[in-house]
Parts: structure tokens; sequence; C-alpha cells
């Protein structure tokens, strides 16, 4: 009564993808690059955080252009040959990282600025009184 063991392997670098979207997401303390393919699945991903930055360095464009580069690093290895860029968020690190995506060799489609505007929403909260 031998079981047979199914080796899980958890990285699929193996798989090609010709094809992908690049999301850039710019905040004030942060830039998080997130590469999927067309339907939406999460190929690879970077932050300012996970490349070593740490505190106010994180919101820096040299912090997102790190990122983007970690992002599209492993994209290259696996054939990625066009892309479609969805920027959101105010952050400082928004065209640094476009730029270091652009010097990758990566063909942008198109790039789409998908930040969220209210149309007079929610009620903001109250002024600060200092």
């Amino acid at each position: 009564m031998a079981k047979s063991v199914k080796k899980i392997n958890l990285r699929r670098s193996k798989r090609r993808l010709p094809k992908g979207v690049i999301h850039i997401q710019a905040s004030f303390n942060n830039t998080i690059v997130t590469v999927t393919d067309i339907r939406g699945q999460v190929v690879s991903w970077s932050s300012a955080g996970a490349c070593g930055f740490k505190g106010a360095r994180k919101s820096t464009p040299f912090a997102a252009q790190t990122a983007a580069d970690n992002a599209t690093r492993i994209l290259i290895d696996q054939g990625l040959k066009q892309a479609e860029v969805m920027i959101s968020g105010p952050g400082p690190g928004r065209d640094t990282a476009l730029r270091a995506i652009r010097r990758s060799g990566i063909t942008l489609s198109f790039v789409r600025d998908v930040t969220p505007m209210p149309h007079n929403g929610c009620r903001p909260p109250r002024k600060r009184r200092v």
C-alpha cells in the first residue's frame, strides 16, 4: 500500500506569458507593482517595502523604480512581450515606475489611469484643528 506522493510546484516559472496587465498602485506611503495575465491571475508582484525600503524611503520614486524592476525581471524570463498598464493612486512613484517598465523592453499597448474619483460621494472627515 504505497501512496503516490505528488510534488506541488509553488512557483510556476515554466508557463509562457505573451501578454499581461501591469497594475501600479502608488500611494503616499508605498508603491505596489502587480503583474497579472489577461484573466487577472497574479503572475508576479513587488513593492517598495518588499525590496527592502523602510519608513519614509518607501515613498520615494527610487523605491518605486526598484519595485517595478523586480516585478518585470521575472516576466521577461517568462517571455512577456506586450503589456497594458493600469496606474492607480496619487503617489510620488507612479511616473518613475512607468519609466522603469518602459526601459525593461516590454511593449506597452496602452497606459490607463484608473485612480478612483468620487462624484461627490461620501462626506469627508471633519477639518483638523491644530
